[in-house]
């Protein structure tokens, strides 16, 4: 995917390609600089003691890739995969994951006037994993943190000790 990520309009603000996905009847983006690749779910080997969330681990060229259910770690319920489901391939320096999801929607390119703060909600939770929120048309579209989807220390323990 050759795409240029971010550029400035003729009035200097900040336009973000996002990729936008679908978990059920909710949409949501990542930016587009953060996915290395997207492909077609196949089946997962189970990674024992690893957190509820975790699908499994697939071999990506060699690889071991950790699959996230989104939906489980978003806090919704959890997604049974399908051959129609998809897996998105995120980077975070130098941490990978496949995040399982429902469908790819769209490319979105979002500028600073269209974007929005997370609501408070008595809990910082939200706001770790959501960054803002898109208006477009009649849609609500919650950006995804990718930072604190990413596996932590010991699940990458797991995934080198498998």
């Amino acid at each position: 995917m050759n795409i240029t990520a971010q550029r400035k309009s003729t009035h200097g603000e900040q336009r973000i390609e996002l990729l936008s996905v679908r978990i059920g009847a909710q949409e949501f983006a990542m930016d587009i600089r953060s996915i290395r690749e997207i492909r077609g779910w196949i089946a997962s080997t189970h990674l024992p003691h690893a957190p509820a969330f975790i699908k499994g681990m697939i071999n990506l060229r060699g690889t071991v890739l950790v699959v996230i259910d989104l939906a489980q770690r978003l806090g919704l319920p959890p997604v049974e995969p399908s051959p129609a489901s998809v897996v998105v391939v995120v980077e975070d320096g130098d941490k990978a994951a496949g995040l399982l999801v429902d469908a790819v929607c769209d490319i979105i390119t979002v500028t600073d006037d269209m974007r929005q703060p997370t609501p408070e909600t008595g809990t910082a939770t939200p706001r770790e994993y959501v960054e803002g929120l898109i208006m477009m048309e009649n849609r609500i579209i919650s950006i995804i943190a990718i930072p604190t989807l990413m596996p932590d220390a010991a699940v990458q323990a797991l995934l080198e000790a498998a």
